[in-house]
């Protein structure tokens, strides 16, 4: 028993490590995205090859701001022509 609880507290010590590189902290915003048109394009091409790699939540966030891009501020009503 004793030889067991130092194996569980280095266990538990490991998986308590260094989070990954791409936290959603880390990650680039909406806003940031949406104002950088050729990091978009980069980003949007990147997720349609390799989604997992890159991650849902980043490739959420590029289709959110190129939404945002193409859609703009919706403050412009719509006019019909007469």
């Amino acid at each position: 028993m004793q030889k067991v609880i130092p194996i569980l507290y280095v266990l538990a010590l490991t998986a308590c490590g260094e989070p990954d590189a791409q936290t959603p902290s880390t990650l680039p915003t909406v806003d940031e995205l949406a104002a950088d048109p050729g990091r978009l394009k980069g980003l949007r091409q990147q997720c349609k090859l390799d989604r997992a790699k890159l991650g849902d939540e980043l490739c959420n966030r590029v289709a959110e701001a190129t939404r945002k891009r193409f859609y703009g501020d919706g403050k412009v009503p719509y006019t019909p022509s007469k």
